[in-house]
């Protein structure tokens, strides 16, 4: 049973495919309940002119024959079977005789042509194996079979209806995937533009046209992107300027405390608060800095990794490992691209220690998963809560734990996830059985 859901889940995502079998459901219901009430409301009329065709075609034959030359009666009988489809035989008491069936409308037609021709009239659907609709009728002393083709009484059959039916659903069906379309597209179009906006891109403004609720919507939705785009400009200029009129009388307190006369450890320790305060306000420039993925090129990640993994190794405290698949390539920014591997590392190389003189033990790895580039960043620490994952990569947000005892602006990850969504890729934070933490992003390839 579960396997058959999992298949029909696509049902429950997709609304163009709702829309079409509500649809289709809706006019193959309403095409039964025509068809079977056209049929039910044509009943006893159609059976009235049967059974009114039938007696004309017997009287019009008996008087025919009754007042006809006995010397032209082959003839007129030779024409009525060959124009008409009307052939006359004696009846004989050794007929072999199929009666029609019960169905249908075959009783309302016999009692109508019973009332007219009287009570004795016979009636057959086969006679001497000869298949036809059968009608008997005297002519003064003589019994006579009248025989007419089916084709002539019976209504259309259920294969006709059906494949009138057939017909006519499949335009109806053709029908309603326009419908489904027409109301889906500006739906979908507004779901990519939003998906667009989620991975840092400016998508294109949405067509004004169309329904009046459609008009509104992409109109809306338009200006909040203009909203959008206008904030993160004034954002970017804003932090901009802060950082850049906190970075001057930074380096003039770096230049004063060079030639203030102070101790060896005073001295040092206010180089070391400038120089955190200097570090802050990069990571705020790095967080505001805008990212047109207009201009992303094609970035051998493979290489970039290599080279990231090496910088890494040259400190003291770290011991990198590292498993990279050849001829990656991505489509983004080297530069952001190194940043965010070269956060991660980092945060793994402060955050991983057991103890202060532990070397800190790191995994980098890189394969191929379904035409991604995914990149596992392990290290052996500590770990991180559960309940504390998501929540870290959020602006600003520091632990309390092992995990954030460096001094920092909480912007570490908040700038990897940032650059993570503007390279259309996602990241994900966990903590391994065996103990530390394992951070894996998932890119898209270029050549995927």
């Amino acid at each position: 049973m579960a396997p058959f859901l999992n298949r029909l889940a696509w049902l429950k995502s997709g609304l163009f495919w709702r829309t079409f079998i509500l649809l289709t459901l809706l006019i193959t219901v309403s095409m039964a309940a025509w068809v079977s009430g056209v049929r039910m409301v044509e009943r006893e009329p159609r059976a009235r002119q049967i059974a009114a065709q039938v007696v004309s075609m017997v009287t019009i034959t008996r008087a025919a024959l009754t007042h006809s030359a006995p010397e032209l009666r082959r003839e007129l009988l030779f024409d009525l079977a060959s124009n008409e489809g009307i052939r006359i035989y004696p009846l004989e008491d050794n007929d072999r005789v199929e009666p029609l069936a019960e169905s249908g409308m075959t009783p309302l037609v016999k009692s109508g042509v019973q009332a007219k021709l009287g009570p004795d009239t016979r009636f057959a659907s086969k006679v001497n194996e000869v298949p036809g609709f059968w009608v008997s009728f005297n002519i003064e002393d003589d019994a006579y079979w009248l025989m007419l083709d089916r084709q002539r009484i019976d209504r259309a059959s259920g294969v006709q209806w059906a494949g009138w039916a057939a017909v006519t659903l499949l335009l109806s069906l053709i029908g309603a995937v326009f419908i489904s379309r027409l109301i889906n597209q500006p739906l979908a179009r507004l779901s990519a533009a939003t998906r667009a906006i989620a991975k840092g891109r400016r998508p294109e403004p949405l067509p004004e046209k169309g329904p009046k609720e459609i008009r509104q919507a992409n109109r809306s939705f338009n200006h909040m992107v203009e909203d959008l785009n206008r904030v993160e400009s004034d954002r970017a200029v804003i932090l901009a300027g802060i950082s850049h009129d906190l970075r001057t009388p930074i380096s003039r307190m770096l230049l004063e405390v060079e030639l203030a006369n102070l101790s060896a450890e005073a001295r040092s320790g206010m180089q070391s608060d400038l120089a955190q305060m200097d570090a802050i306000i990069g990571q705020f420039l790095d967080y505001a800095r805008p990212s047109d993925p207009a201009n992303f090129k094609e970035i051998d990640l493979s290489a970039l990794l290599a080279d990231t993994t090496r910088e890494a190794e040259r400190q003291p405290d770290i011991d990198m490992k590292m498993h990279i698949d050849a001829n990656f390539t991505v489509m983004g920014n080297p530069v952001d691209l190194r940043r965010v591997f070269s956060n991660l590392i980092e945060n793994a190389r402060r955050y991983g220690k057991k103890t202060e003189a532990d070397k800190v033990k790191v995994n980098l790895s890189c394969t191929r998963e379904d035409g991604n580039a995914v990149i596992e960043i392990q290290d052996d620490g500590p770990g991180i809560p559960e309940q504390d994952m998501e929540r870290l990569l959020r602006p600003f947000t520091r632990l309390d734990t092992a995990r954030s005892q460096a001094n920092g602006a909480g912007l570490g990850l908040a700038i990897v996830e940032r650059l993570v969504k503007r390279h259309g890729g996602r990241i994900q934070l966990r903590n391994r059985t065996e103990g530390g933490l394992s951070v894996r992003i998932v890119l898209p390839l270029a050549n995927a």
